[in-house]
């Protein structure tokens, strides 16, 4: 008889991994690590394992892998896409060893051992050696088509390279990712406007995935690796061999395979890339162990959830615990209220943390957070730092309940929290926190790159109300600026030249600075190539914003109700009044690099890499961080990557700084 007790334990364990689950699989926003999440699992597993009785239909452990989300066409996966079981302990490793032996009857196994990329899983299908599906992992019986989304992905093969009917229809799956510096500067774009960031590659290629409209996928620079064939044919008798030759017909298959005589040989290769991993370019979690034989994958089988002939060792996640000094409030430039945690300083993973985002009051009381806690804290994707638990058995009851203000810790305005959003706002456009962090958008380098126009000279005008908005930084003289701390005179006349030569900046950039809500710097050059001025924009109704191919609803929206304020009206003005440029000429001539593609890879010497982008778009060409056969120019710079080795493999046309420059009009050369 199982006890009132335990029935109400393993209730709350399902249900918290339910709430996991749907932050993961639909909200795409995870608020826990994944050794925490199968810890959760594997303590559920132990105690419907003890009381098999109370096993549900409903529970977790009874589920494949992610949800379905209902926006796409159901595909049915023959056969079933089956997850990894996970362990963190070489000891397991050990003992799957050990079953292996003993279900196939031998003293020793070969296996093939290869990375585990923190990705998406999909499923691909060929029919006559044509993609014709592409599809998610689902809940491992019937996942997603999202054949259209993955299209746009350059390194699925579209044809395969091989006339060998055995091969030709055709299945086979792998890991959807990110590479760290895509998803750093995916993010960077999201932090500009003001959008929630992802927690890590794979939240954001999960994210990508389920899109609705494949141009927006295509922006996300995706990219896939290969690692599991379903072979209907005979002829290939190993997982080593089949992988060779997907790499053969087509595919990027998984980067790294080794076959080894034994479980030890495989234990030595994952410790050698535990202290590895850093030095890839994409994020991978742990190692897959997969008996190499087809013949004894038959034999071994699987159970209703994992194969078991393959377990995935996964590195165990690098963490700190520190206390929470304080929580201070941020106000971000469109009134954004963000909970920051002030941390004691600790160590981890190379760096000194000693504040970390709370998200928002909802994040707070979900994982109650307290002031005075020791907290467990680790770097989200390697990349941001983030309070991933409480330890509640440290409390002393002397901790302090964050509670979020009522008003504005800056301007004393009432705070709002808009239906639907989990943020609260300081709706007050006057408030200084968001001129201030609005003027520093304003200045930055993509947006008016006004050089000299720092935090701290910006602390200052808007303390000293010398400004009141960025339209006021174009009527500021030498006298008002020489008056600053630690501003010399030479240093004032350098920011007042710094502000003129910004008012020729090309409207894509004055677009973006303006601080539109969900306008990065790509939509901001698509408006400007589309509408072609400020008046134009401004003018512009919803339906006509939305009829730009890659505009969104949301983009949209928020471009129609920021022109609806007065107060930004007015402050347009005054631009205007001040002589910045708010047109995009119009050319009827053909511009000099119209329909050419250009990559850049290594450190070039005359220009930044943003600013050689820049004037490949003024000319009419499309920058490109991804290299094809369609590539027209790869510009080498100094201590190129693997971006160059694969510009000559397909043979695209390679220039020197030099060459790229002559090419340029005199009047950009530098």
């Amino acid at each position: 008889m199982v006890s009132k007790k335990i029935k109400e334990e393993i209730k709350k364990l399902r249900e918290e991994i339910h709430y996991h689950n749907w932050r993961y699989y639909v909200l795409n926003d995870p608020v826990i690590t994944d050794y925490e999440y199968d810890l959760l699992m594997t303590k559920l597993k132990k105690m419907e394992e003890q009381y098999p009785e109370i096993i549900t239909s409903d529970s977790p452990t009874q589920r494949i892998g992610g949800a379905i989300t209902g926006e796409f066409p159901p595909v049915e996966h023959i056969p079933p896409m089956l997850s990894l079981d996970n362990t963190y302990t070489y000891e397991e490793v050990l003992d799957f060893d050990k079953r292996v032996k003993k279900l196939v009857n031998q003293d020793e196994i070969e296996y093939a051992v290869e990375l585990k990329i923190d990705g998406v899983a999909v499923s691909l299908r060929y029919k006559n050696g044509i993609f014709v599906q592409g599809a998610t992992r689902g809940n491992g019986q019937i996942g997603d088509d999202i054949t259209g989304n993955l299209k746009t992905i350059k390194s699925i093969p579209l044809r395969l390279l091989t006339d060998e009917k055995s091969l030709l229809d055709l299945e086979v799956r792998g890991e959807v990712y990110i590479p760290r510096k895509i998803f750093e500067k995916l993010n960077k774009e999201r932090e500009q406007a003001e959008k929630n960031l992802f927690a890590n590659p794979r939240n954001a290629a999960a994210g990508s995935l389920k899109h609705l409209d494949p141009k927006e996928v295509a922006k996300r620079n995706l990219n896939i690796f290969i690692h599991t064939p379903v072979f209907s044919t005979n002829s290939i008798k190993t997982h080593y061999d089949a992988i060779l030759k997907l790499k053969e017909i087509g595919f990027k298959v998984t980067p790294f395979i080794k076959k080894v005589k034994n479980i030890q040989e495989a234990i030595k290769i994952c410790n050698e890339w535990e202290s590895k991993k850093g030095n890839l370019a994409f994020d991978i979690d742990g190692m897959v162990i997969k008996v190499n034989s087809f013949k004894y994958h038959r034999i071994l089988g699987h159970t209703n959830k994992s194969p078991r002939w393959a377990i995935a060792y996964k590195f165990p996640t690098k963490q700190a615990t520190t206390k929470i000094r304080n929580v201070i409030i941020n106000v971000g430039r469109t009134g954004k209220i963000t909970p920051v945690a002030i941390l004691e300083p600790v160590s981890l993973s190379g760096t000194t943390i000693s504040r970390s985002t709370l998200h928002n009051e909802d994040e707070i009381r979900r994982k109650d957070i307290r002031i005075g806690d020791t907290v467990i804290i680790e770097k989200g994707g390697e990349i941001i730092p983030k309070v991933v638990k409480v330890i509640t058995e440290k409390r002393t009851g002397g901790e302090k309940i964050f509670k979020m203000p009522e008003r504005c810790p800056v301007c004393g305005s009432k705070l709002v929290r808009i239906e639907g959003e989990v943020d609260w706002r300081c709706i007050n456009v006057r408030c200084p926190a968001q001129l201030k962090r609005g003027i520093e958008h304003f200045a930055s380098r993509n947006a008016m790159d006004i050089e000299g126009l720092g935090t701290v000279v910006i602390e200052q005008l808007v303390n000293k109300k010398l400004v009141a908005d960025y339209g006021d930084i174009y009527y500021l003289k030498k006298g008002d600026v020489a008056n600053l701390e630690r501003m010399a005179e030479k240093s004032a006349e350098n920011l007042i030249d710094a502000i003129e030569n910004s008012k020729k900046r090309p409207l894509f950039r004055l677009i973006f600075a303006l601080g539109i809500r969900n306008i990065g710097i790509h939509s901001a050059r698509l408006l400007s190539e589309h509408f072609y001025s400020i008046d134009n924009l401004k003018n512009a109704s919803y339906e006509d914003i939305l009829s730009i191919p890659e505009m969104g609803p949301i983009s949209a929206k928020s471009i129609v109700k920021f022109f609806k304020e007065e107060e930004n009206v007015r402050v347009l003005k005054k631009l205007k009044d001040a002589g910045v440029n708010i047109k995009e000429a119009k050319s009827v001539e053909k511009k000099p690099f119209s329909g050419k593609t250009f990559v850049f890879t290594g450190t070039l010497s005359h220009y930044t890499r943003d600013e050689a982008q820049e004037i490949i778009a003024r000319l009419g060409g499309k920058p490109s961080n991804s290299i094809s056969k369609k590539t027209d120019f790869v510009v080498v710079g100094k201590l190129p990557g693997s971006k160059y080795k694969k510009a000559k493999s397909l043979e695209v046309k390679i220039l020197t700084e030099k060459e790229f420059i002559k090419m340029l009009p005199e009047k950009l050369r530098k």
